[in-house]
């Protein structure tokens, strides 16, 4: 079985455990990442609009932003980096690649936290994401130009015993979940 194969065997499984965990979801699961971040008020942080079964981080950065630089990703191109666009509660957003929700205005920064989304984590920090590239290649250019915190947000359920992963993966600082932080030493 090729790599390939085996990552697309490995999202199939989590695919079915993130939808199942989000089925569960009463709308708490943002607690641990909030109490996180409120240890880091004023520094500049990305997250996303969550899509599909994605856990959502929107309370988290709605709270972050009453006190700094809140952003969300933005696809400019195929095999390229994503870049980060301010954004507040109250912002209008408009439709973007993959059907993630996007701010209608673009006013990008380069932010110092990083909540990443994903498929399925491991216990080394290791991600698998959709397969697009984009968050590897965005987390190796931020690391590339200076520190940066990167976050997985997911469910526990999210977890995998053993990821398929390739040298270009980035893994990830931590993991927070809807009951825990995992912490990885690098």
């Amino acid at each position: 079985m090729t790599l390939e194969d085996q990552k697309t065997q490995a999202r199939r499984a989590a695919f079915a455990r993130r939808k199942q965990a989000h089925t569960a979801d009463i709308g708490a699961s943002c607690g641990v990442l909030s109490s996180f971040l409120a240890g880091h008020r004023g520094v500049s942080v990305a997250g996303y609009m969550p899509i599909r079964t994605e856990i959502d981080p929107l309370p988290a950065m709605a709270e972050c932003a009453a006190h700094g630089d809140v952003g969300v990703p933005v696809i400019l191109a195929q095999a390229q980096p994503l870049k980060f666009s301010k954004w507040t509660p109250d912002c209008v957003m408009v439709d973007g690649p993959f059907g993630a929700s996007i701010p209608q205005v673009n006013d990008f920064f380069i932010p110092e936290i990083v909540i990443v989304p994903l498929v399925a984590f491991d216990d080394a920090g290791g991600r698998l994401g959709y397969g697009g590239g984009f968050y590897d290649r965005t987390l190796e250019l931020l690391r590339a130009n200076g520190p940066v915190l990167t976050i997985g947000f997911a469910y526990d359920a999210q977890q995998a015993d053993q990821l398929p992963l390739e040298p270009t993966d980035q893994p990830l600082d931590m993991i927070i979940t809807e009951s825990r932080i995992i912490e990885f030493s690098r």
